[in-house]
């Protein structure tokens, strides 16, 4: 009854338009009240020891990496070298837009931000290219999930706080995935670019225009390099490179490029307050949320529900996809992955899943997430670039929605994919 309580209330509160914070703060109060049996008091000391965490500093440090790298002119250097890449390719500019993505999230470490900084620039020149803006607009959304999938990664921190798994390792194991995800994405975007008729640019790739774009944009590629290859060197830990991210954007912002402005920066600060604010109050409602389903046994009996169904292991890992991806369209990634670990990732281990592919396995799940409405939050940031409604934008992304889930199933039954640089 209990859990009956606190499910109930939490959908209906998310039925109100409660924010979702809100609604697992509130949900988690209201079975308190009920159940009586722990003090009220219970719901504001996990609001403090939830994100009282060194590795969870990494969260607000690289939020403001991103935020000033997208205003640094940094994106836009990143998308000249892609573009000199495969730009006069079939479909080349919406390729060159998918590696652009791909460089950006191994700075910004958040969908949302990817399709923000990116897509401000690059749908309006796809469209002027001649692409359709459905399909512009579709190709970034998309995209723009490979920043929670190619390292540094807001959620695999999460993940490694919550399931106590290496946060450096989560971040190597997530390189090739990202990259298959990526491809995938482009093999889609090339086969539909070629049915249309979308031409790349009149440019013909040559070492010298490719070399004039990378050292124009050395700077910019230099900073995955530094963040990543700390970490895997072991000169510094993830939240430590995150403090280097931002010093190393503004210097490449103020400095370097000069593209950055002082009287920019307050702008900055207040936008990666303002994200930073509402992902810590999810964390912190989501893990009082977490663990009073574990004072409640909820995990528990989840997991014995599920291997009563079968002792396959093909059969659970496909249960547990499923219930991702219904997740995902529902709930905050952050939120999914701080309730829903202490309650599959035990499943995980006694199927004998690594606990760092699985994290991946979690992660991906809930990337796809990012494009699948009613919560999608991808959707919801290109559509307010783009002006295209949320449902025009939804039947435009479905074709990379399967492309993202055929990539997961060959993770999931390959562990090698992610575990290749690990074991």
């Amino acid at each position: 009854m209990t859990a009956a309580v606190l499910f109930g209330a939490f959908a209906i509160f998310l039925f109100l338009s409660v924010p979702i914070g809100i609604s697992l703060g509130l949900a988690t109060l209201v079975t308190i009240i009920y159940s009586g049996s722990l003090p009220l008091e219970f719901l504001s000391k996990e609001l403090i020891t939830s994100v009282d965490s060194f590795p969870l500093m990494a969260v607000p440090f690289f939020i403001l990496a991103g935020e000033i790298m997208g205003k640094g002119g940094i994106s836009d250097r990143l998308f000249r070298v892609a573009n000199s890449l495969v730009g006069n390719k079939t479909g080349g500019f919406a390729i060159a837009t998918i590696i652009t993505c791909m460089f950006f999230a191994a700075i910004s470490g958040s969908g949302p931000a990817t399709v923000a900084a990116i897509g401000g620039i690059m749908i309006p020149a796809m469209v002027r290219q001649g692409y359709d803006k459905k399909f512009a607009t579709a190709v970034v959304a998309s995209a723009g999930s490979l920043g929670v999938i190619i390292p540094p990664s807001i959620p695999m921190v999460i993940y490694g706080v919550v399931g106590s798994v290496s946060i450096a390792e989560m971040f190597i194991a997530g390189i090739i995935p990202g990259l298959l995800v990526g491809l995938s994405l482009m093999v889609w975007t090339y086969y539909y670019s070629r049915k249309k008729g979308y031409v790349g640019t009149t440019e013909k790739t040559s070492i010298s225009n490719i070399a004039r774009s990378v050292w124009d944009a050395k700077w910019a590629l230099l900073i995955p390099v530094i963040i990543l290859g700390g970490i895997y060197g072991g000169v510094f830990t993830p939240t430590e490179a995150a403090v280097i991210a931002v010093v190393y954007g503004l210097i490449a912002g103020l400095l370097l490029y000069k593209e950055l402005k002082i009287k920019d920066l307050p702008k900055v600060i207040a936008d990666s307050a303002l994200t930073t604010a509402t992902i810590l109050i999810i964390v912190g409602t989501a893990t009082a949320f977490g663990r009073l389903l574990t004072i409640e046994q909820i995990p528990y009996q989840v997991a014995q529900a599920m291997l009563s169904v079968s002792e396959n292991p093909i059969v659970i890992i496909l249960l547990i996809t499923v219930l991702l991806l219904i997740v995902g369209c529902f709930m905050d990634t952050l939120a999914a992955i701080i309730i829903l670990t202490p309650i599959l990732l035990p499943i995980a281990l006694n199927i004998g899943y690594d606990p760092v592919h699985f994290g991946i396995i979690m992660v991906l799940n809930l990337a796809i997430g990012f494009i699948t409405p009613p919560l999608g939050v991808n959707l919801f940031v290109g559509s307010g670039i783009s002006g295209l409604s949320i449902e025009t934008l939804s039947r435009a992304i479905i074709p990379f929605f399967f492309a993202m889930l055929l990539t997961l199933i060959i993770v999931i039954f390959v562990p090698q994919i992610s575990l290749f640089f690990l074991r």
